[in-house]
């Protein structure tokens, strides 16, 4: 029966699989794209510049994907043209002898990566409204992290049988080929997934709403606040907390637990609402002091405390996105929210490194303290929502 809960879930689960093989493809790659530069000569600049390009860009160039996706409603020929260009790039590389045409790929990786998102989560926020917005992020998500943890697993293996760059690259193209397949099959099951949602809650029916710029700066800033891996990496490779081997451990079980929050996260805003997303702020603020002035194992509980913000951040932030942005707007909201949190995280972890080679308790402070301001926009954002429900029903 079509649109029947049954129906709709198993959607969800062809988009989950969907980020499972594309995370494998691209978040394999990503865990060796900076070694393998510097294999082919690069410098530690052009390592970094790179880096940050192609995060900037994958962010920014969402504004424009979400603006014509809602223009056009070819949620699929989008989501196809960005599947294709971002998994594609990555066996691409096992073909390059020199660090610039590898540069080119690894941005147009990350081009064909906005391109797809918000198809992608403007599609996943039509399937979720009957079975729940944060069950359904919450399960696309924590599908999408055993593939960002299996990926690096299976070119570290090729690495311990083969020790090649080519082959390793090579291999991704398996997991590539398998993401459109299920691609394929989805699109003959579900041409139309903007038809899953049957009616739609929002504040504003025609524009973006008041209490959506709110939650876009507030969500932005905790962005801003939230350090990254790669200095967390550094910091521990720098200070000897614990032996090198073991970084990629912490990593795994960071996103392990960014997988078993999102699960959980989700189904409690299911129940509560937006105040789980007050919750997941303050569980994972203690990641700061942790990580960066604990021992190895108060460094270890940071990290499990770092990842269940990121499971938020996956899932039921983006969930909220779809509650507080018209229907037939969806894609620009997902578009102008993905490049504003981008950015924000962007220009957060550049003035995060600079801190802390100035001061580790100045960069904690900055850390918490843009954090803690996110939980005031969402607290002004609950209180207008509620203000807005108790007057629709005076009404």
């Amino acid at each position: 029966m079509k649109n029947s809960k049954k129906h709709i879930f198993y959607f969800i689960v062809f988009l989950g699989l969907v980020s499972l093989f594309s995370d494998i493809t691209y978040e394999g790659a990503r865990s060796i794209t900076g070694p393998f530069l510097a294999f082919l000569g690069a410098s530690a600049t052009i390592v970094g510049f790179t880096a940050g390009l192609g995060e900037f860009v994958g962010y920014a160039l969402r504004l424009i994907s979400g603006w014509i996706l809602d223009r056009t409603k070819k949620y699929w020929i989008i989501l196809f043209i960005g599947y294709v260009i971002n998994l594609f790039a990555v066996p691409a590389l096992a073909l390059v002898e020199s660090w610039e045409w590898a540069v080119m790929l690894i941005l147009l990786e990350r081009i064909g990566k906005a391109i797809r998102t918000p198809a992608r989560d403007t599609m996943l926020s039509y399937a979720t409204f009957q079975i729940g917005r944060g069950l359904g992020f919450g399960i696309h998500e924590a599908m999408d992290q055993v593939g960002a943890v299996t990926g690096p697993l299976i070119v570290a293996l090729v690495f311990y049988l083969k020790g090649s760059y080519k082959e390793a690259f090579g291999v991704l193209l398996v997991p590539a080929l398998i993401t459109i397949f299920i691609l394929v099959v989805a699109k003959k099951l579900y041409p139309a997934p903007e038809k899953l949602e049957i009616k739609t809650v929002t504040l504003e029916k025609t524009a973006f709403s008041k209490v959506f710029w709110l939650y876009l700066i507030g969500i932005s800033l905790w962005g801003a606040g939230y350090v990254d891996f790669a200095l967390i990496a550094y910091h521990l490779k720098k200070t000897l907390i614990t032996s090198e081997e073991w970084i990629p451990i912490f990593y795994a079980t960071a996103m392990g637990m960014d997988a078993l929050s999102a699960l959980i996260l989700g189904y409690l805003f299911d129940k509560k609402g937006l105040r789980v997303i007050l919750v997941a702020i303050f569980l994972s603020i203690g990641f700061v002091p942790l990580v960066f002035l604990g021992n190895s194992y108060a460094c270890f509980l940071g990290m499990v405390l770092w990842g269940i913000g990121l499971g938020a951040q996956e899932s039921i932030v983006r969930a909220t996105v779809s509650m507080l942005v018209p229907k037939e707007k969806r894609g620009s909201g997902y578009g102008i929210f993905n490049t504003s949190f981008g950015l924000a995280w962007f220009v957060g972890s550049f003035i995060l490194g600079i801190l802390y080679d100035i001061s580790l308790p100045i960069l904690i402070l900055f850390s918490i303290s843009t954090q803690l301001l996110t939980t005031l926009f969402i607290i002004r954002v609950l209180s207008i929502i509620n203000k807005s429900r108790k007057t629709s029903e005076t009404v």
